[in-house]
Parts: structure tokens; sequence; C-alpha cells
């Protein structure tokens, strides 16, 4: 059986709201082993990004236990550890392509020829070869958010969390990248966590779950 790359056990969280507490996730327990792809599918509110955030290291939760590997969670680790791939690309716009898939590099070192070999193979790899010059304004969303995926990829993490990664996409476009995404998680071995709302990429992944009132059913 392959090793345990995230391990949750009774993951709460509630958030204030006004003079009462909204819980969110009400006990959450997953298992995710290397090189796998999980889809995490709820009605918005249901606690997907949150659950996300949580499993990124971003937030905390107000109970339970957390683990990358056989290690706590740790900031300090995050960069090497996963990669993550968000709804609107949020690359810098002042930049070129290549530049921003080098800034997920210049997080752990300041990139050098290697660095700059790899993030070119990247680009390649996404179909971005030619466009490695060219600022995000100039790129469709599409390819922006194929850069996204390269940037994600770079510091050859052992998991990407990906959050709706396609919905500011078109239906054409959002398919496209799901299964690249799909495809380089499978070819470079990465374990990958899906979170969206649609049901035809979900089934595309290894395992799918359900979120609803903060706990999968």
């Amino acid at each position: 059986m392959s090793e345990a790359i995230v391990t949750a056990r009774g993951l709460t969280k509630s958030y204030l709201s006004g003079d009462r507490h909204i819980a969110v996730l009400r006990g959450i327990d997953l298992d995710i082993a290397a090189g796998e792809s999980v889809s995490i599918r709820g009605e918005s509110g249901s606690g997907k990004s949150t659950l996300l955030n949580l499993l990124a290291g971003l937030d905390s939760p107000d109970a339970g236990t957390l683990a990358w590997g056989d290690d706590p969670v740790a900031a300090a680790r995050r960069a090497q550890f996963l990669g993550m791939v968000f709804q609107s690309f949020y690359l810098i716009p002042e930049i070129d392509a290549l530049a921003n898939v080098l800034m997920a590099s210049r997080i752990v070192r300041a990139p050098g020829e290697a660095e700059r070999a790899r993030a070119k193979e990247l680009l390649a790899s996404v179909g971005l070869a030619e466009r490695a010059k060219h600022l995000p304004a100039q790129l469709s969303g599409g390819e922006r958010q194929r850069v996204a995926l390269a940037r994600a990829l770079m510091n050859a993490p052992k998991l990407i969390l990906a959050d709706e990664p396609t919905g500011n996409l078109d239906e054409h476009t959002g398919d496209a990248v799901i299964e690249l995404l799909l495809g380089l998680c499978a070819s470079t071995h990465t374990t990958l966590v899906l979170v969206t709302h649609n049901a035809t990429h979900a089934a595309k992944t290894g395992r799918q779950l359900f979120l609803r009132d903060g706990l999968f059913s």
C-alpha cells in the first residue's frame, strides 16, 4: 500500500457570525495515498474550500489532527511539499509566464540555471513553450491556468491542491485543463486533491468524495 501523503482525523472548523458559531466542518477523517487522485464535491457552503485551506496549512482546525506524510503540518515545508491551483489563476500581471512559474522556486531559493531550465520544460509540457515571454494579459484564460499548473509543479511537490481550477473557463477549455492536470499528476506520480462542482471532472479522478453539512457522505 502507498504511503499516506495526507492524514486527517476529526477535523472541525467553525466561524463566528454575529453572536453565534457556524460549524463548517464537523469531524473530517481523510487518508490520501501517494500518487492518488481524489475529487471533493459539495454544494456551496458545504466546507470544500475550508477543508482545502486546512489541508494546505493555510488555516488551523478547531480540533483534530492533520499530518503531511509522517510529520505535522508546517508552513516552512509548504512550498516544497505542495502546489496549489486556484480558480482565479493568481498570476503576477507585471511579469511574463516564465517568471510566474519561477516565482514558486523563489519561495524556496533564488532560481539558477537548473530552475530556469525546469520552468521552461514545464511550460513546454503544458503547451506554452512559445508563450514563455508573454504577460498574463496576453494569454487566454486557459493559457493562464496552464501557466498556473506549471507553477504548481515547479518545486516537484508531493501534493497538488486544486480549488475549482476550471471555474473561470468555458466548458471546452475547462475539460482540456482537467485532462492536462490529471495527466501531469499521473506522469509525475503527484497526488492530486481536486475541489470541483463539475461531476464529470470529479468522475475522472481515482476516488470521489462528497461533502455535505461538514461531513463526507
